[in-house]
This record gives structure tokens, sequence and C-alpha cells, in this order.
């Protein structure tokens, strides 16, 4: 196994027969669905309710009973990745991979919030791998991003590769937004929401339960201002 394996591996230890489970977006996620098809092959039954098209699909494909949050709009458990964990406090940036509003709307609706991710990940200062993804209304995009240089940030407009700005699933556009070093941008947090045209931020703030750190031969288990982290030992 490599690290990003050993971090899934660990999470979907804790979904238990009977539950209903968010199925986060990435490539972490993916394969944590992955090991829970396995386990649904061999007689687990859960409902899986997807965070994005991509997930659905991935899930269907391995025989996961799926749902929507309107069929069930409490969860038990949710399995997601993320692109960046501060530690100590837990707090996220996700959303690189363009799912982050209905990332946050699961993460949200659920009781324990599970991270997985390697070592790569893990940072002293949230911010500190780039910029924080900020999903906004396509319908007059320049003047939200205007504004929100107005407020010291530095939007640029997420493109796919042939140059057409990036759709999310729900129809949105994103803003890689940058901003001065030092600060902390969990500070911000409030005063995007308040700008109109932003849907949703990529900060996920005092929302992670655990989050499984894999590296080259075990697995790290981190809780909120613990500073004793539990070690699981795997193999590969």
């Amino acid at each position: 196994m490599d690290e990003k394996q050993r971090a899934a591996a660990s999470a979907a230890e804790l979904v238990k027969n009977g539950m209903v489970i968010g199925l986060g977006s990435g490539s972490t996620a993916e394969i944590a669905i992955r090991f829970l098809g396995e386990k649904v092959k061999n007689g687990l039954q859960v409902i899986g309710v997807p965070t994005s098209h991509k997930s659905e699909v991935l899930a269907h494909a391995l025989g996961i009973r799926l749902a929507t949050l309107e069929d069930y709009p409490a969860l038990d458990l949710t399995i997601d990745g993320a692109d960046e964990v501060e530690l100590g406090s837990l707090d996220l940036i996700k959303g690189r991979g363009g799912a982050l509003l209905r990332e946050k709307i699961v993460a949200s609706s659920t009781q324990q919030l599970i991270i997985v991710v390697d070592e790569t990940k893990i940072v002293n200062r949230l911010g500190s791998h780039g910029e924080v993804p900020v999903e906004i209304v396509s319908f007059g995009w320049q003047s939200t991003a205007h504004r929100l240089e107005k407020l010291g940030w530095k939007p640029v407009l997420r493109l796919e590769g042939g140059g057409a700005p990036f759709v999310t699933d729900g129809g949105h556009y994103i803003l890689d937004c940058s901003f001065e070093t030092g600060i902390s941008i969990q500070s911000k947090a409030a005063q995007l929401h308040d700008t109109v045209g932003v849907v949703e931020h990529g900060m996920f703030l005092g929302m992670a339960t655990e989050v499984h750190v894999g590296s080259a031969k075990s697995v790290r288990v981190l809780r909120k201002d613990v500073d004793s982290a539990q070690h699981r030992g795997t193999t590969s």
C-alpha cells in the first residue's frame, strides 16, 4: 500500500453495517470508495451519499447503494480528502478539485467528518500550499472578482484545459484566491461569505472529526487539539 491507500483503508474501517455515509471527492476519497466497494461485495450493507458526479459514478459501478440528502438529511459518517489540514485546529482547505460546495453541504450534514490525506497535506498554517478556492455565481463573475480584489484577495478564474471557465457540478465558476502572506485566512471566512456573488469558499473550519494521515509504514489519526496522535501500524 502507498500513503493514500493506508489512510483510506484506515478510515474505511470506521464504517459499520447499516450506516449512511457521505462519499467524498478527489483521489484519496476515491480510494476510500473503492475500499468500501470491496466491503460491500463481502456483505457490508451501507448507503452512500456522493459529493460529486464522479464519486457517484464510481460508487454505482462498485455496487454501493446510493441516495441523496433529500432521502437522508442526517448522515452517520463522511469520508473525504483535503488539500490542506492545519495541525492542531484540523481546519481544512478543500475544493482544488472543484467539488467544494457539495462537499461542504454533505460535511455539514454528518455526525463525523473523517479526512484522509498523506503527509504532504499537513501544514502549520492554513493556506501554506496555495490559494483558497471560492465558488461563485457565473452571472457577473467579473463583478464578484472585483469585490474580492477590493477586500485584499487576488482572484484568478479557474479554467479548463481548453481555456473555457471550469464549471462545477452545481453550474458555478471557481475563483482561486491568493492573499497576503502572514495573515490568518480563517479570520477572512466571514468576509467571503458576505460578498455578493460568492456561493461558498473552500475553508472547512471546525468541521473535521478525525484526520487519517498515511505515511510509508503507518497511519496517524489526528484529533482536534490533541498533541498525542494515535498510530496504527499497517503492512503493505
